[in-house]
């Protein structure tokens, strides 16, 4: 779900969120008032007091929200099947300020499903970020990681952030290219 109106919220419990693009967790307490100025992916980008904060979908009920469905595959799932949910999953993360999915924006460089012999499944992921100094990484990078790690079979997913090569524009998908006007 994009939201592309500011959607009035009001917490109902203290919430945990972290600020944008500092990075920095906070606790947002009940009774706060704010506005929603994204929803995509399952998280929350919320507008409070002059602030932009991230809301981790699980923390949505603080807002009046659901949480997903846990996800689900089939018991004999093929690599293939498994695979193509990984990236699924990628496309469920999202930069706090940027309306599009990592995957559109270029950042996600790799993901290699590797078999375990128990039937489990590791992944690794090579990605990177917009700019190198971005506060917002290693929250991106835990988002990458907690929604491959959701998928079942999945053992263990290490994402590892890299600079090299160094993102651009021209690593964006046609349809980003033509929202952000970056064509």
């Amino acid at each position: 779900m994009y939201s592309r109106s500011s959607e009035p919220v009001h917490f109902e419990r203290d919430c945990a969120a972290v600020m944008v693009p500092q990075g920095e967790s906070v606790t947002l307490p009940a009774g706060t008032y704010g506005y929603i100025t994204q929803a995509l992916g399952g998280s929350y980008t919320v507008f409070v007091e002059g602030n932009l904060f991230r809301i981790a979908g699980k923390d949505g009920d603080a807002i009046g929200k659901e949480p997903a469905e846990p996800l689900q595959l089939p018991d004999n799932a093929s690599h293939d099947e498994v695979e193509a949910m990984v990236w699924r999953q990628l496309r469920t993360c999202f930069d706090p300020e940027i309306p599009f999915n990592i995957v559109d924006l270029g950042l996600v460089y790799e993901a290699v499903v590797k078999p375990l012999e128990d039937g489990q499944r590791d992944v690794e992921v090579k990605m990177t970020l917009t700019a190198p100094g971005c506060g917002m990484g290693e929250i991106l990078v835990d988002d990458v990681r907690s929604k491959i790690e959701a998928i079942p079979t999945i053992h263990e997913a290490d994402v590892e952030l890299v600079f090299d090569p160094p993102w651009g524009r021209h690593m964006m998908s046609e349809a980003a290219k033509l929202e952000t006007g970056m064509l």
